[in-house]
């Protein structure tokens, strides 16, 4: 069977492509496809409406005009696509905001390839969802076998976690901030891993979107230890808003202020990417949940404590 050309519109999904070891079929990306740093040089089929740099309220205040008009915030470049040729496609219809979605897919191939390119489209709300998907695309590219050993290392890793923690019964609440302004709680499959890793997640529930939420909220859950993983941002790039936290009336008395339980995280490449380094981000979790049982080495690079 003749390799098949791949556009991964989704950067989770270069992520599966190239964990499965084919990485030299893809022939393009979108703008955010960053991982592993070797894909860097293919070409890019798709770009954000708004401006780089732009602060979280500015971006979120652009997602919801755009969202209200009907409109993307994503653009695909048709033309590139046509170039191209691909024989399989890889988006979204998770997050209109993630990513580019299907139906920009869908309008963009529409009557533009001489062939009929297979669309694959992923939605994972479930850390299993995300290990279906990986069996999945693996199926649909023809390395079923790559895909199962790809999913029973990531299963042993959860497992020896698991494992470890199975006698800790101190488990402090822990909330996970996706969003700075206006605030939001990661959802999704964030609380099943923050479970996994040893805590009890608060203010947002498993499977379910990433719920906005009041910053009195925040303060009745009082979390022992709270981890920001804003979507999209690197430590680096969080850091330049972090404030934003500090200014809300009661940010002091909080359990894991006073207690320095107080965490940055990279919620681009980690927390908000539904690929195999999904583990990664339990491990880190559990580094950051279960100090005194895990360290696997992430903290200093993809997390650190923030003291004030």
């Amino acid at each position: 069977m003749s390799d098949k050309k791949i556009i991964s519109l989704l950067p989770a999904a270069t992520e599966i492509v190239c964990a499965l070891g084919l990485e030299h079929q893809l022939v393009g990306r979108s703008h955010e496809c960053d991982y592993p740093e070797s894909v860097q040089h293919l070409p890019v089929c798709s770009s954000a409406r708004f401006e780089p740099g732009s602060s979280s309220l500015e971006i979120d205040n652009m997602v919801k005009a755009s969202l209200t008009e009907a409109l993307s915030i994503y653009t695909v470049n048709k033309n590139r696509i046509a170039e191209l040729k691909p024989d399989v496609v890889i988006t979204q219809a998770q997050c209109e905001v993630c990513a580019v979605s299907l139906s920009d897919v869908e309008s963009a191939l529409r009557n533009l390839l001489d062939k009929e390119a297979n669309v694959i489209s992923l939605n994972p709300n479930t850390l299993q969802d995300i290990f279906n998907e990986i069996a999945l695309i693996s199926k649909a590219l023809g390395v079923p076998e790559k895909g199962e050993a790809l999913l029973e290392d990531l299963q042993e890793r959860i497992t020896l976690i698991q494992h470890k923690l199975k006698f800790v019964e101190a488990r402090p609440k822990v909330a996970c901030i996706e969003w700075l302004n206006p605030l939001m709680i990661a959802g999704n499959w964030t609380p099943e891993l923050v479970e996994i890793a040893g805590g009890i997640p608060v203010l947002a529930q498993n499977g379910k979107h990433s719920p906005y939420i009041k910053p009195e909220e925040l303060l009745a859950a009082n979390p022992e230890v709270i981890i920001v993983a804003a979507c999209g941002f690197s430590v680096e790039r969080t850091l330049q808003e972090v404030n934003l936290l500090f200014e809300i009336p009661g940010w002091q008395d909080l359990e894991a202020v006073k207690n320095n339980r107080f965490y940055i995280a990279d919620g681009n490449h980690y927390f908000n990417r539904s690929g195999p380094r999904i583990v990664d981000t339990v491990e880190m979790l559990a580094e950051i949940i279960q100090p005194k049982q895990f360290i696997f080495g992430y903290e200093g690079n993809s997390w650190l404590k923030f003291s004030l």
